[in-house]
């Protein structure tokens, strides 16, 4: 069972401010869905197939393919700086 001591604590790791209807209402509601969950524990599931997805998945993503890359000059050509062949960036600290 929840208590209004365990919804404090939550709620201070939350940072949040309750007034103490909202601690009284809250203790309620979550001692009710862990009630209920404790229920679903109970129910047996030995004949049911353990899943991962309740959707089969299938693989979307094309097939790798070599292609020709866009020429590194042509790329650099529009940039404000580059040093070596490669953009060339203010330094960020």
């Amino acid at each position: 069972m929840i208590t209004k001591e365990d919804v404090e604590y939550v709620a201070g790791l939350a940072r949040l401010e309750l007034t103490e209807e909202e601690k009284e209402e809250f203790a309620k509601t979550l001692g009710d869905i862990l009630e209920y969950v404790q229920r679903l524990e109970d129910v047996d599931t030995g004949s049911v197939q353990t899943t991962a997805h309740i959707l089969p998945l299938i693989n979307v993503y094309r097939e790798d393919e070599v292609e020709p890359s866009v020429d590194r000059e042509r790329i650099l050509a529009n940039a404000p700086d580059t040093l070596n062949g490669c953009f060339r960036v203010p330094r960020v600290i």
